[in-house]
């Protein structure tokens, strides 16, 4: 694993009609690193995201990805080389067979004619088994998307991940509507995805036991604000209970 910034995020503002969804957060992350953001409910969690994917302006602040700031990729038309996103409502076309909402990652390298004609005939069907058969439903390549179980479809997800090939994996909620069982599993598979691919991963949890087990480095936000920024091994049980502790009631 290289050492070299991958991202760097400056005095990062967000306001939403006079509200403050984030206030001047400054970090940065290394290429490679596995890092978990976790924070209560309305913490600015999914704005950051929303932010690094440049679906939301900013008032104030830079966010820059290898050494360019964000506008500089957007304008070069290489942001999907740079960005993946797995949301937890996945972001598939359920009625469409799984081979085309993998395949959905490779849009980025087609052109249009070629984007319209993989509709009728699939293009590259071997690269999207290939990824199937790296999370392990390859079986379920021409089948209905809308036929399949939220952990299967969450692998569907990852699938298009790997044809798409980002250098940044931004998973915002990933296993947030899966139990326990099917989240551990599609945990230890995106970590490991990522570590084979060398890839940055950056995760948005509730669980943060999830948080401190998958990954190596900790974000907290509270109120729109930079909590603490700690590796996962030295999160307290002390900074964790400050970080949810609701504000007292007034009397």
């Amino acid at each position: 694993m290289t050492t070299s910034n991958k991202l760097e995020v400056k005095n990062l503002s967000k306001n939403f009609e006079r509200k403050i969804s984030l206030s001047s957060l400054s970090f940065i992350i290394k290429q490679g690193e596995k890092i978990a953001i976790i924070g209560p409910s309305g913490a600015g969690k999914t704005t950051l995201f929303n932010l690094f994917t440049g679906s939301l302006p900013f008032e104030e602040g830079s966010v820059d990805i290898d050494g360019h700031p964000l506008e500089y990729w957007k304008r070069k038309k290489q942001l999907a080389n740079k960005i993946g996103v797995i949301r937890q409502q996945f972001d598939l076309v359920d009625s469409l067979p799984v081979i085309h909402n993998v395949l959905a990652g490779r849009l980025k390298d087609w052109g249009f004619f070629k984007s319209v004609w993989s509709l009728i005939y699939p293009q590259e069907k071997q690269i999207a088994f290939n990824a199937l058969k790296r999370v392990g439903i390859e079986d379920k390549i021409f089948a209905r998307t809308s036929t399949l179980s939220g952990g299967e479809q969450q692998r569907v997800a990852l699938a298009r991940l790997l044809v798409q090939k980002p250098e940044i994996i931004l998973a915002d909620e990933p296993v947030s509507s899966l139990d326990p069982a099917r989240s551990e599993d599609i945990l230890t598979m995106l970590t490991k995805l990522a570590d084979e691919e060398n890839q940055t991963l950056i995760t948005t949890l509730h669980s943060v036991e999830f948080a401190k087990k998958y990954f190596t480095r900790i974000i907290a936000l509270k109120n729109g604000k930079l909590f603490f920024d700690l590796p996962a091994e030295k999160v307290t049980t002390e900074e964790l209970t400050n970080l949810y502790r609701l504000k007292e009631l007034s009397p």
